[in-house]
């Protein structure tokens, strides 16, 4: 590419920063509502919820009740699949997101309308927005935006109706501004074999001026380390892997344990690392400011959010907050209204908020993404933020890592946790042993039940940590079919049968 295209988007992001700090959350929030009401009025599901006699939040929810996807999938979804036309939003539905929980090998279709698609773009704008005016000196239009996501090749459930990973529709639909400075092309994008992917797109990168890198944080991590191995087989420098990178754009799974390695590549550049909240079901925030400040909430994308103490979830009548009633400090479902038919949707992660003006989140977890085999009461930024902390007390990176339950038996009557940790590179016996006692002492600081278990070695005894070889995860992941894309290792196994396959693949069996 010849032309640097940074400054004409230098101004647009420089507007778009303005109008966002100008912004009053509470009455974008009701207006994104009354509007998603209006145009949503004519559906089946309009129609069975009376949109047309509500004229705002408290009336909305009273009206509509929270629903996980499979009530969602059961109710409205399912009955008319693959074509949802005017059934949770006006008009037709042209993709279908394919997930799955990082618990459950279920397939989920998660509609992706237009409007939806249009909010996702926006969203990604607001991130480079606040990158560019924290980089005043960045050229970031000036070489490509690497996108390492899932095949663009997607099913065809309908005449019009396309269904596959978020990723692969993103880069399929991308706006007319963005597709030339996107890698790969269209002939790259196309592949399904993610190993074949993930190398190609590498190779084809080597000689390109890549800017900015967007993936799931894990795969990103196993991709720089693929650039740096071509780049070192040819007699390059190898480090930094791309020496013109402005931008890092990880998300999917938590950073914090990931970070220092992810600092360490891309050292050399002027590069920063900077988080998104993407889920299949919209795009919830972006990070405007420092990793310790939390992700501003894109509140004016057609979005509706709601908060629910997670202790509150299961109750008949659980209170619902939303931005004008949340409080900091609180450990919050968080439930989701969209512009593609998802209404009152309990979206599966939790967040807590740690700012109101303007309103920012972090990500603590998942609803059904906990340990509690012995009243623990584990969360995932609990295991996070203490992985993060033991890699560091003995100076080694982790790769990736999941954590199991093993309960007693004769052999061991009293049960505690199995970590399976795959390092960089893996540490001696004793590293590994001062890495499990930090893990222990760090949990029992940040989480008083677990505290409570741990003491006097009664209730639950210390952690177990195997440390396995590099690759053995994405292997396992291979093996489950969930290789690359937006898939995710499974970090807190609380069912019995994945950690089992978990077990039994690790060990070798």
């Amino acid at each position: 590419m010849g032309v640097d295209a940074t400054p004409a988007f230098r101004l647009a992001a420089a507007l778009r920063r303005r109008r966002l700090r100008r912004l009053d959350p509470v009455e974008s929030q009701r207006r994104t509502l009354l509007r998603l009401l209006r145009r949503a009025a004519g559906t089946r599901f309009g129609r069975d919820h009376g949109f047309d006699r509500i004229a705002d939040v408290a009336a909305f929810q009273a009206a509509v009740p929270l629903r996980r996807y499979e009530e969602m999938w059961r109710d409205y979804w399912q009955p008319a699949f693959p074509v949802l036309r005017d059934v949770s939003w006006p008009g037709p539905i042209p993709f279908l997101a394919v997930t799955s929980g990082t618990t459950s090998g279920r397939s989920k279709y998660i509609p992706v309308s237009d409007a939806m698609r249009r909010s996702n773009v926006r969203a990604a704008f607001d991130l480079i927005a606040w990158h560019l005016g924290a980089r005043p000196q960045s050229r970031m239009f000036g070489g490509r935006s690497l996108m390492l996501g899932g095949s663009t090749a997607l099913t065809e459930e309908a005449p019009g109706v396309l269904s596959g990973d978020l990723s692969g529709i993103a880069a399929r639909t991308l706006p007319p501004w963005a597709r030339p400075f996107v890698f790969p092309g269209p002939d790259l994008a196309l592949l399904t074999d993610w190993e074949e992917k993930l190398d190609r797109i590498a190779r084809g990168s080597l000689n390109l001026p890549v800017r900015s890198v967007t993936g799931t944080t894990s795969w990103l991590l196993i991709f720089l380390e693929r650039v740096r191995e071509l780049r070192r087989a040819r007699g390059d420098a190898p480090d930094p892997p791309y020496p013109s990178l402005d931008l890092l754009v990880p998300g999917g799974v938590a950073l914090a344990p990931y970070r220092p390695r992810l600092e360490r590549l891309i050292a050399g550049t002027a590069a920063e690392i900077r988080e998104g909240y993407a889920a299949s079901e919209g795009f919830i925030a972006v990070q405007d400011a420092g990793p310790e400040d939390g992700l501003r909430l894109c509140l004016d994308h057609g979005l509706f959010l709601e908060f629910v103490p997670v202790e509150e979830l299961g109750s008949p009548r659980p209170t619902r907050h939303w931005i004008a009633t949340a409080e900091p400090g609180v450990n919050y479902a968080i439930v989701l209204t969209s512009c593609a038919g998802a209404w009152a949707y309990v979206l599966g992660d939790t967040v807590r908020l740690v700012g109101r003006d303007p309103p920012r989140v972090l990500i603590t977890g998942r609803t059904s993404y906990g340990l509690s085999a012995f009243g623990e009461h584990l969360i995932a930024e609990e295991v996070e933020r203490a992985a993060a902390d033991a890699a560091a007390a003995i100076g080694a990176d982790i790769a990736d890592f999941a954590v199991m339950a093993v309960f007693p038996d004769e052999a061991a009557p009293v049960g505690r946790h199995r970590w399976f940790v795959e390092f960089a590179a893996t540490p001696d016996d004793a590293a590994i042993a001062r890495f499990a006692a930090t893990l222990d002492a760090r949990l029992s600081a940040l989480n008083d039940d677990y505290a409570a278990h741990r003491a006097g070695g009664t209730g639950m005894g210390p952690p177990e940590v195997m440390a396995v070889p590099p690759g053995r995860f994405a292997a396992w992941m291979k093996a489950r079919g969930r290789l690359g894309g937006q898939n995710k290792v499974p970090r807190l196994i609380a069912d019995p049968g994945l950690a089992a396959e978990l077990a039994a693949f690790m060990s070798g069996s």
